[in-house]
């Protein structure tokens, strides 16, 4: 299957909205579920997650199952119209297993093995942990494969979240496989690692280690082949349980994705095209500056993994998390804001970790639609009027996201921009990456995200924040879009390497040169706080660079210090298109302004909506939908005309969006 295969919708079991969450009912006696049930059709749930981390209980001592609970859980939910989103159970080890067979606990790079009694504590490439894994995965799906309550299986949970990366013996063994499968010789492996350096050129493959701690740095090639081997043996892993599960089983698979700031380490351009569901978790993250907008760019991208179409929200908070050093509560209305943002942005189910709170264990501060204090609760109230409005947004459902402007994100530009040894560690990749999507919501410009050399010509603008890896071929593509009438913003940082992390040599920004019409001699970062004044009035912080005017012109420049008078921002005539360059770190209020004027000549429309107020357009063959999401204290009133969703009234051509609220205004579309 594929992603276009499976619409969200259907796993609602009526063509509605999903609406669902984890439910973990081993945590409770069999007597709390019939409560759980009558409360969940309360809320209008109609999809719930089961079995995430049900190993140890279906799974009591190695080949001896149980399935009493679980076979009583699913008719329970089946009975009362619930469908069930059932996990292989496979995320967690039990206890027996890691004590018959410690070898499969992970490993760090400094050889420290990990103890059990958390989660994911197995080895990714472990050839033991994967028999008894995928043992179980053969049990549950002959058993389940065809009952009537599952509408989707959920492969293991979150994989990669906590052992990604192992260091062990065996995953030794099995990077040096897939070296030799990408470079067949230890001379071209020796080519593209660079290893006349520091003598460490490799006459056999046994020699080969991951980059493990060492006394200096590391080979910054070898970190980032790990870095794809990881991911690729975690997707294996996947594949691996996909394919049991399809020798017994019609129902379409999924894992749970983790596009978000804190977790990086899966390449998901690699992985959605196996995935028949794209479905992500995500929560707020407190220690960002701008939480509500990383929120945004997470849902943009992936529905950029769906290629475009709807795709389902496996998990968020409906309050506070558990496992940030201050986990805030959501106030007022923030959870109703949080979810239709994610449907605003192409979602078609939203779901909540978890149903009911936990009372023990690591989670047991985690908020649930059924918080400890109950149905006499605000959360509780909340969750169940959100389930209302999905009824009344139903027909939003199957409608897509269109969008002029595309951001370029790389996973393997952030595993490679970030590494030690570059001309500053306080420059990181997702920062530039989030300020440049900051700068787009921040003018109501939609965007698609997309991965590097991916097909532009449908877009007026491309935005391409800190691709600091490129290949040959993708920087050729950029190039000819933007020869071909194409827009584009190219940022500092961009084009230095190639896929092997050999600097491109001639002068920064190495594969974008003719493209921008610039050549950088020399990058000059700043130390923290520092700033240097710009002809706009506005300020140059983190980064500058000697940089040399070669057929584009100055669009902002310098004008202090030894820099004075070098351009900061560029502006070059490309063919029939024009290319951007942003060679400084841009205050936002600059940056917003760059990014406007860019999409302006591109033809990009621009909402240009009051601060705080995020706009977001989802369209269908008859009809658009206006999402109107107010994130201030503040009323704001937007020019629209149709008729709103939520509180049920026609809109005669203004607006209103009460502080903290949300709108979402059905349009007729013009006849063709």
């Amino acid at each position: 299957m594929s992603p276009s295969k499976t619409p969200v919708t259907e796993l609602s079991g009526n063509g509605k909205l999903v609406y669902g969450c984890d439910y973990n009912p081993e945590q409770w006696d069999s007597g709390v579920w019939q409560e759980d049930v009558r409360l969940m059709k309360t809320a209008g749930v109609n999809l719930v997650a089961v079995n995430i981390f049900g190993w140890a209980e279906l799974e009591p001592s190695p080949g001896k199952y149980s399935f009493e609970r679980l076979d009583e859980i699913l008719e329970l939910l089946h009975a009362n119209g619930i469908g069930v989103n059932l996990g292989t159970g496979t995320s967690s080890t039990p206890a027996w297993l890691t004590t018959l067979h410690p070898d499969i606990l992970p490993q760090s790079a400094s050889g420290t093995r990990a103890w059990p009694g958390g989660r994911q504590a197995w080895c990714p490439s472990s050839p033991v942990y994967r028999e008894h894994a995928l043992r179980l995965v053969d049990v549950v799906s002959r058993r389940y494969g065809s009952h009537p309550a599952v509408r989707l299986w959920h492969v293991s949970n979150e994989l990669g979240c906590h052992n990604a990366l192992c260091y062990c013996d065996v995953s030794a063994s099995a990077f040096r496989r897939w070296l030799v499968d990408r470079y067949a010789t230890l001379d071209a492996l020796n080519e593209a690692w660079g290893t006349t350096f520091w003598s460490q050129r490799y006459s056999d493959w046994q020699q080969i280690l991951p980059p493990r701690v060492t006394v200096s740095t590391n080979n910054p090639t070898q970190m980032l082949d790990f870095h794809r081997f990881s991911s690729d043996e975690l997707l294996g892993y996947y594949q691996s349980e996909t394919g049991v599960l399809r020798q017994h089983s019609a129902v379409p698979v999924t894992t749970n994705f983790m596009v978000t700031a804190h977790i990086r380490n899966q390449d998901y351009w690699s992985w959605a095209p196996h995935v028949d569901v794209i479905a992500n978790d995500h929560y707020l993250d407190h220690r960002l500056g701008s939480p509500t907008t990383e929120l945004a760019f997470a849902a943009d991208t992936t529905r950029g993994l769906a290629q475009g179409l709807p795709w389902m929200l496996m998990e968020h908070s409906t309050s506070a998390v558990n496992w940030q050093p201050r986990n805030i509560a959501k106030g007022p209305g923030e959870m109703h804001r949080n979810s239709l943002a994610h449907l605003a942005r192409g979602a078609d189910g939203l779901c909540f970790f978890q149903w009911r709170a936990s009372v023990q264990g690591s989670e047991k501060f985690h908020s649930a639609m059924l918080p400890h204090a109950g149905t006499d609760s605000r959360i509780w109230r909340e969750a169940v009027e959100l389930g209302g409005i999905l009824e009344k947004l139903s027909e939003v459902g199957g409608t897509t996201v269109s969008a002029e402007a595309a951001l370029v994100f790389s996973w393997e530009a952030w595993w490679a921009y970030d590494q030690e040894s570059h001309p500053s560690s306080d420059v990181q990749y997702l920062d530039q990456l989030h300020a440049a999507y900051k700068a787009l919501w921040d003018a109501g410009i939609t965007v698609d995200v997309v991965a590097p050399g991916a097909d532009l010509s449908r877009y007026k603008l491309a935005v391409v924040p800190g691709l600091y890896i490129v290949r040959d071929k993708d920087a050729a593509e950029l190039s000819e879009y933007v020869r071909n009438g194409g827009h584009a913003i190219i940022t500092f940082f961009s084009g230095i390497v190639d896929e092997n992390e050999k600097v491109r040599a001639g002068g920064y920004p190495g594969a974008f040169r003719e493209l921008l019409g610039i050549r950088t001699e020399e990058f000059f970062p700043l130390p923290p706080g520092k700033t240097l004044a710009l002809d706009n009035g506005s300020t140059a912080s983190l980064w500058t660079e000697a940089l040399r005017l070669e057929g584009a012109g100055a669009k902002v420049s310098v004008i202090e210090g030894h820099l004075a008078g070098t351009a900061a921002v560029t502006r070059n005539r490309h063919g029939s298109g024009d290319a951007w360059y942003i060679g400084t770190a841009l205050d936002p209020s600059a940056l917003r302004d760059v990014v406007v004027e860019a999409a302006a000549g591109a033809g990009v429309t621009v909402l240009a909506p009051p601060e705080g107020l995020e706009t977001v357009v989802r369209s269908g063959a008859d009809h658009s939908y206006l999402f109107l999401i107010n994130h201030s204290e503040e009323e704001h009133k937007y020019v629209v005309q149709g008729h709103e969703l939520i509180v049920g009234e026609d809109v005669p051509g203004i607006a209103v969006i009460p502080p903290g609220a949300v709108r979402v205004v059905r349009i007729t579309n013009p006849t063709p």
